[in-house]
């Protein structure tokens, strides 16, 4: 006679295991224990087996019975429900070792030895940061290319092109990993090109120097046989890249040189919110050099003909194109060239976005963003002026970043 749940739940254990049969070899295993075993016994190629389908109440009566006409449909297909059982189980098991995650893992590892260790930390940094928490427990061979289309979309919201590109380019060197060791059959990420996914981004006037150009460039401001004044500008945007109207509008007290720190007032930034530049030894010390020539002036850069007014928005970009930098470099560029090699280098999205006075505008965090992480920034800018010194004496060791 069929099971209920009523006389499933008035069954009491006993001294001995107990059957109730529920009929088509479905029956309940009542334990001493007090543990009620649902159970379906069957028969392939004369011999008898049992497979498991959950403990009562977890599974009810009609979960149980649903979980043994399914298997009686494996078995009339001829298919033994018990080995199905176990090859999903291996099937999972070998999914989860075979996670994209995974294999990446096992791809850089073969791939680190002939790389420096700075540069191997970077890539598995950005893998963690950038690809893994979109794919990375994703089974490597069933990944298709919309998944990376999206990942890609993610990465470009943040507003790093440049990564979403190299995300790319090393997710499709694990691709092929991963047919090379019979793990996937194909590679998602040759069918999709960063520019048919990712927005090209309109330039005005931005024009700026490859980061492989710096090093020559800082030695030609180095050299520059102009004003000093001029010269001093351009190493202390190099070192802050703040914007070219924040910079040679600043006046001597926005700065404490004994707390290396420099406060842009609101109205004198794009943003109409306070700025903080934390300044580096170097820039410190540049400043207390520009303060013997134009301390006498409220202005750090006071104009060449009126000292009252400061100097001309187009003295920078005169003096790079003076050196030959005519339409490859402007004094914006110094904010892109740094941005550029901050993020190529792991250090916080964030962090470095705040300095640039990129945070996103809204009412609530528009009177304190400008404050925030002032610590971790400080020692960015830092490490940035630190590497400005080995790009100028030509000896550009690896970055160490705050990621490392």
């Amino acid at each position: 006679m069929p099971l209920t749940d009523t006389a499933i739940k008035k069954i009491k254990p006993s001294a001995t295991p107990v059957k109730l049969s529920d009929g088509r070899g479905l029956y309940l295993l009542v334990n001493p224990v007090g543990s009620k075993l649902w159970r379906w016994k069957y028969r392939v190629l004369g011999k008898e087996k049992v497979l498991a389908l959950g403990a009562y109440p977890d599974v009810s009566l009609a979960q149980a019975r649903e979980g043994m006409e399914k298997a009686r449909k494996m078995l009339a297909g001829g298919d033994d429900p018990m080995a199905i059982r176990k090859a999903d189980k291996v099937a999972t098991r070998t999914a989860a070792e075979n996670s994209f995650e995974s294999v990446a893992r096992k791809w850089w590892s073969q791939w680190k030895p002939a790389r420096s260790e700075q540069h191997a930390g970077q890539v598995m940094r950005r893998f963690e940061a950038n690809v893994f928490p979109h794919i990375g427990s994703r089974p490597v061979s069933e990944i298709q290319a919309p998944e990376l289309v999206a990942m890609l979309k993610a990465i470009e919201a943040r507003g790093v092109n440049d990564l979403a590109k190299r995300a790319l380019q090393t997710s499709s060197q694990v691709f092929r990993y991963a047919i090379a060791h019979g793990l996937a059959t194909r590679n998602p990420a040759s069918d999709i090109k960063p520019g048919d996914v990712l927005a090209s981004r309109q330039k005005h006037n931005l024009a700026r120097i490859d980061g492989k150009e710096l090093p020559g460039l800082l030695r030609h401001i180095d050299a520059y046989q102009g004003a000093a004044i001029t010269r001093l500008a351009m190493k202390l945007m190099a070192m802050t890249f703040v914007r070219t109207t924040e910079l040679i509008a600043a006046r001597w007290e926005e700065f404490d040189l004994d707390s290396a720190r420099w406060d842009i007032p609101a109205e004198r930034m794009k943003m109409k919110t306070p700025h903080i530049v934390p300044l580096s030894a170097q820039a410190v010390n540049l400043l207390k050099t520009l303060h013997l020539i134009t301390g006498h002036s409220s202005l750090l850069f006071p104009g060449e003909r009126d000292h009252d007014k400061c100097m001309s928005n187009n003295t920078i970009l005169n003096a790079l194109e003076r050196m030959g930098y005519k339409g490859r470099m402007t004094g914006h560029g110094f904010r892109g060239v740094a941005s550029t090699l901050l993020h190529e280098m792991d250090f916080d999205h964030t962090h470095i976005e705040l300095q640039l006075a990129h945070q996103e505008r809204d009412e609530v965090s528009a009177a304190y963003n400008h404050a925030l992480y002032l610590k971790q920034r400080a020692k960015m800018m830092q490490e940035w002026s630190d590497y400005l010194d080995r790009c100028t004496t030509g000896n550009v060791l690896p970055f160490k970043s705050l990621a490392a």
